[in-house]
């Protein structure tokens, strides 16, 4: 089994039947954000009150993301996924008659809000899926690569496929159609024997149990929220690069580059067999993550900075893998949706709080000064992973 590469993976009995409609799922919530963007702003014709719609619904995601994962390990994954996702897909309806309508700026933000309450966890109860589809090890490892690189395949696909709805169609049309895509996705993933098997929680998961309180965890979550600080500070000190040379469409290839690096690197850190335990291989990816974002900084030309997103892409992926590795490693399967949530939630914290932080730094200063101020944000944040980690946890790779 552990020679298994990313074809005979994703040939494992079952295993396209539930992987290709989670991905198809996991598309909607790639295009939701730019679509509710595009369509408070052509309702109201104001950035300001689309950015904070925007804005609440990235914070209710946030919030609310581990307790719909816990739902989903004491529900089942079929009850608790399809019950999120109609009430995701009715938020979205709802909000697309606000807009239609052309309703008040605080009821248009507070629809944001509320869509941002339900989107199921498809990523994670997906990643238990292939926890139970493969051992710990270098298949594993594989297994959540492929995923990880295929989830950052929607996320740069997604944002095109809005757009292009909002444009060609309506902007409530296209409000509409991400939620339909959703239940599709959801629906078609659910119906699965897989995701079927991971029914309702016979027994309550003691306290103990819970991710925060596991010895080590702590430690996980503060390295992906510097992660998470590395790619909200990418995303407002390019497009502020971009602005700045009087091109801001060139902000979407500089990100595209950071993807395409993610995608490779993904798939060559899947590739091979580490000897090192995967503590240490997320402290190293995450210090070449500060290190490569602070040397962003004096670039001043778009081909040395694609070439140099591209290069800090390549630790992306594989420093959510290795995040999510350690969240099964170090918690038990009961609880193993809510823990890998957990690793989104401390990313997309990161990043919420970057963007805001080198949003003022970029205004007031330059954007190799926010790269700069974003590397030192996330050596910081690594270095209190180091503080708070015990001793005692080094995970290594168990079945290498």
């Amino acid at each position: 089994m552990d020679s298994l590469g990313y074809i005979a993976i994703v040939r494992l009995p079952g295993a396209a039947r539930v992987f290709v409609p989670a991905l198809l799922g996991r598309l909607a919530f790639a295009m939701v954000s730019l679509v509710i963007l595009l369509a408070i702003q052509d309702a109201t014709k104001s950035f300001a009150v689309a950015g904070a719609a925007t804005g609440a619904f990235g914070v209710a995601n946030v919030i609310a993301l581990p307790r719909r994962a816990r739902l989903v390990d004491r529900a089942g994954q079929r009850r608790a996924l399809l019950a999120l996702s109609l009430g995701f897909a009715t938020a979205l309806v709802v909000l697309a008659i606000l807009t239609a309508t052309e309703a008040a700026s605080w009821a248009l933000v507070a629809g944001s809000a509320a869509v941002g309450l339900f989107p199921p966890p498809l990523g994670a109860s997906m990643r238990v899926v292939w926890s139970s589809l493969t051992p710990p090890g270098p298949t594993r490892t594989r297994a959540y690569s492929l995923d990880a690189v295929s989830e950052e395949s929607m996320f740069t696909i997604g944002p095109l496929i809005g757009a292009m709805l909002v444009t060609t169609m309506s902007p409530s049309t296209a409000l509409v159609t991400t939620g339909c895509i959703a239940i599709i996705g959801t629906v078609g993933m659910t119906t699965s024997a897989h995701s079927r098997g991971h029914g309702p929680r016979v027994t309550a998961a003691p306290p103990s149990s819970r991710p925060l309180r596991r010895a080590g965890f702590l430690g996980v979550l503060t390295a992906m929220t510097a992660v998470g600080v590395v790619l909200g500070t990418v995303e407002v000190a390019a497009t502020a690069f971009a602005d700045a040379r009087g091109s801001i469409g060139s902000a979407g290839t500089l990100l595209a580059a950071l993807g395409a690096g993610s995608v490779c690197g993904g798939l060559l850190y899947g590739r091979r067999e580490w000897a090192s335990s995967l503590t240490r291989r997320l402290l190293t990816t995450v210090l070449i993550m500060a290190v490569l974002t602070t040397v962003l900084s004096p670039l001043s030309t778009a081909p040395t900075l694609h070439i140099g997103l591209f290069l800090l892409g390549f630790c992306i992926a594989p420093a959510l893998v290795t995040g999510y590795l350690l969240s099964d490693h170090l918690t038990t399967a009961d609880v193993r949706t809510e823990a890998s949530s957990w690793i989104n939630t401390a990313v997309n914290a990161g990043a919420a709080l970057a963007a805001a932080g080198i949003g003022l730094v970029v205004d007031s200063r330059t954007p190799g000064t926010g790269f700069l101020v974003g590397g030192i944000a996330a050596a910081a944040l690594l270095v209190l992973a180091v503080a708070v980690r015990p001793r005692s946890v080094d995970v290594a790779d168990r079945s290498r």
